[in-house]
């Protein structure tokens, strides 16, 4: 360990100006008055035997974000990827109607699924040399008029041992990682990939009118192209106990807290404009291991085969697996929290009924009329 660091003091003195850091052959070393620059060193206090200036300085202002050399690693470890199995074959229907019928190729049974967003579970597939037919669970047949689901998003949030002292979370986009705030600035060489590396946010600053952050050392990113978890203190006002699940609609991400602790962080899908995600403070009220989902409006209209892993929480708002979602970070849901299956897995198994939700918009764009709140959401 002390090598890396000696080592990294070595590096700062030889690449030259980094961020108000002095090059080694700068006039710094001794400045007028004749007080010595303090070697190297994150000084908690301000010494008077040397001046605190130069890579010292840029070693106190790092650590006083939180940032250490090397940087301290988050108590992390990933969840049993088995959660994201499920035992249904999936088919999304052309967005027309399409009859059911009473056999492979055979005549109509009465009922059909509207022109929408449909998924289907099917139990058998056949191909009778002249299409492709689908037997539903009911046991009534479907033409092959749409795709299969061939696999769903492996995507899965971090436990945590303990709460990270400072933001973090994952790129949800392909960015370069910068040297300095703003558009115009050089890049590191550095890229971050969607929903690869957990990030830590160190701090934030406005450039080109819009928010970047430290990411590591003289390393910056966009940040409204990373879903960020700010740990909080306490318990949000009005509830009761020590665990709930926060879900910060700004940012795209839900965390869940155990004896005040974080234990659990995600990126998520939550409700897009008109069909919002109401900011509040609910609780569980049921929870189902799969759920049927549809709606009965023609003009919007969707049905979902086999939900999993479903929490009820505010009205048909609820946290749920998505298996037709490949990726997170973005609203796009008709008003539920959409979780990757694996990540729904995980929460249903964590969750009881009664068990608060917290949601919020940090931005204060989302509205709370009640009135703009249907009953039905997905």
């Amino acid at each position: 360990m002390k090598k890396l660091f000696i080592g990294f003091i070595f590096l700062l003195l030889s690449v030259g100006p980094v961020s108000g850091i002095p090059s080694a052959g700068a006039q710094s070393d001794e400045p007028e008055g004749g007080t010595v620059v303090c070697a190297p060193g994150v000084y908690p206090e301000q010494t008077n035997d040397c001046l605190l200036a130069g890579p010292s300085a840029y070693l106190a202002e790092m650590e006083a974000l939180g940032f250490t050399f090397p940087p301290r690693p988050l108590l992390k470890t990933r969840p049993d990827p088995s959660l994201s199995n499920l035992p249904f074959l999936y088919f999304r229907l052309d967005e027309e109607d399409v009859p059911q019928l009473t056999g492979p190729a055979g005549g109509q049974n009465g009922q059909i699924f509207p022109a929408g967003f449909v998924y289907v579970t099917y139990v058998d597939r056949v191909d009778t040399g002249k299409g492709i037919y689908y037997m539903l669970e009911s046991g009534a047949w479907i033409a092959g008029q749409g795709a299969r689901v061939s696999e769903i998003s492996a995507f899965q949030g971090l436990e945590f041992r303990s709460t990270p002292h400072n933001p973090f979370g994952w790129a949800f986009e392909y960015i370069p990682v910068k040297k300095a705030p703003g558009y115009n600035t050089p890049e590191t060489g550095r890229y971050l990939y969607p929903f690869v590396d957990l990030l830590q946010v160190y701090d934030t600053k406005s450039m080109d009118g819009v928010d970047w952050n430290l990411i590591g050392s003289n390393e910056w990113v966009e940040a409204r192209k990373v879903a960020i978890v700010t740990p909080k203190d306490n318990p949000p006002e009005g509830m009761t106990g020590n665990r709930w699940i926060d879900v910060d609609l700004a940012e795209q991400t839900l965390a869940v807290y155990d004896n005040n602790e974080i234990v659990f962080a995600t990126v998520i899908a939550s409700g897009l404009e008109p069909f919002y995600t109401r900011p509040g403070l609910f609780q569980i009220y049921e929870k189902k291991e799969t759920e049927n989902m549809r709606n009965s409006d023609l003009t919007d209209f969707y049905y979902l085969d086999r939900v999993p892993w479903t929490m009820y929480f505010d009205k048909a708002r609820a946290l749920h697996g998505a298996y037709w979602r490949t990726r997170f970070g973005y609203p796009q849901s008709h008003g539920c929290v959409n979780l990757s299956v694996g990540d729904a897995h995980w929460l249903y198994n964590w969750a009881n009924v009664g068990d608060f939700v917290f949601v919020y918009d940090t931005t204060g764009q989302t509205p709370t009329d009640p009135a703009l709140y249907k009953d039905w959401a997905y």
